[in-house]
């Protein structure tokens, strides 16, 4: 109680504090972001640059500084011979949680969507910059990844996991979507798996990313300083040679291989349906005697927004006939929608509830999935109308990108 206690005042000092704060977006953003900006710019070891989120205490959520710092650096380092590959990673026990919601939100709250939807639109712009990166990326995933987190990595060339990697997208549970280009990399999984990842927010650790391809190497956590002073040693920028080097560290004992396409065969049945109502139904009628993960999917399903199951469900539907840049850039024009109001306040009653009093108890609107009609779904998808220009608004552009993308296939 104590606790919820102080998360209420924190959240009246914030608003009190943001009424009263600068004037200008610009303004408030050095007011909000600057205070907690834990940017790292890269550290330089041999011909290996490291990139360190270290905001351990917010789980390495990412901050405007954050993701500006970063962008800015990996620009200039792309083209900088002197450095063969990078390699990303987070402080303490999460690589990465994701965005920092709750600032958004108060950035929001006190009137400047507008700086909310500049911090979103630098975000996809690093996404996409790292999915696109000239030189080898190497992201040490070990412990919590989600959200923003997943946005970083998930489409990078490397992604190493831990028997301490926990993944999860679960922004239905707070009115969004999956997002970052979550529907490019999540409907590339095999099967309907990220339907699954993605409507009910499912955790998942470290083998079970090795076995559906969202991670590319298990490393045990105990090994990671080795594999990072190996590769720190190596003078190749080659892929190929780069893998061949993890390889010699990646964990070779028992997998889940078998387990994982028992349950993603049930996955298929369920989530191949053409709408979440059909989804769920499926599900509940395999509940009697069910496993364990079955129910829970069940109970995350009938939580979760309706809107936003609706809304994700089709993202990753579209996502999976387009490219990533095409995705980031539908993903970014649904999330003003949402940011801004235009069809429903589910994002803040999401906040509300689960990061703010913490209540766990969302009033959505409308609060059933028949509710949720196809005309709201698809305003969510609408171009954006071009008054928004006059707020201060940019749209997202992303820049043409030649080198070719390269993933390295999951080392089970």
């Amino acid at each position: 109680m104590r606790g919820q206690q102080r998360q209420q005042w924190e959240w009246r000092q914030w608003r009190e504090e943001e009424r009263l704060a600068a004037a200008t977006a610009t303004a408030l953003a050095l007011r909000v972001w600057r205070r907690f900006c834990p940017a790292n710019p890269g550290r330089m070891m041999g011909a290996i640059l490291t990139f360190t989120l270290s905001w351990p205490r917010k789980l390495n959520s990412l901050t405007f500084e954050m993701i500006s710092q970063i962008y800015t650096a990996m620009r200039a380092y792309e083209n900088d011979a002197k450095v063969n590959l990078v390699i990303v990673k987070g402080k303490g026990k999460a690589f990465c949680a994701g965005g920092d919601v709750m600032r958004v939100v108060l950035v929001i709250q006190a009137g400047h969507w507008t700086f909310a939807a500049s911090f979103y639109r630098r975000q996809l712009m690093l996404d996409y910059l790292l999915a696109t990166y000239k030189k080898p990326l190497v992201f040490f995933i070990n412990g919590i990844v989600m959200g923003g987190g997943a946005g970083l990595s998930m489409n990078g060339m490397f992604r190493i996991v831990t028997e301490n990697t926990v993944f999860s997208m679960p922004e239905v549970a707070i009115g969004h979507f999956p997002d970052v280009g979550a529907s490019y990399f999540l409907s590339r999984l095999p099967g309907y798996y990220g339907e699954y990842l993605g409507l009910t927010g499912a955790r998942i650790n470290g083998f079970e990313m090795l076995a559906c391809g969202l991670g590319t190497h298990l490393v045990l956590s105990k090994d990671l300083h080795q594999l990072e002073k190996a590769l720190c040693e190596l003078v190749s920028s080659d892929a190929f040679t780069i893998s061949k080097l993890i390889d010699k560290f990646i964990y070779r004992g028992h997998t889940i291989q078998d387990s994982f396409h028992e349950r993603l065969e049930l996955i298929n049945k369920c989530f191949c349906r053409e709408t979440v109502e059909e989804i769920l139904l499926s599900l509940e009628e395999m509940a009697s005697g069910a496993d364990k993960w079955i129910l829970e999917a069940i109970n995350s399903l009938k939580s979760a927004s309706p809107t936003s199951l609706k809304i994700g469900l089709r993202s990753i539907r579209e996502g999976r006939k387009q490219t990533l840049d095409l995705c980031l850039a539908r993903e970014y024009i649904t999330s003003i929608h949402v940011l801004r109001r235009d069809v429903g306040p589910d994002f803040f009653e999401g906040a509300r509830a689960v990061l703010f009093e913490k209540d766990k108890k969302p009033k959505w609107k409308p609060a059933q999935l028949c509710q949720v009609s196809e005309e709201m779904v698809d305003q969510h998808f609408a171009e954006l109308e071009t008054e928004i220009e006059d707020e201060g608004f940019k749209c997202l552009q992303l820049p043409a990108r030649s080198s070719p993308r390269i993933e390295a296939k999951a080392r089970l």
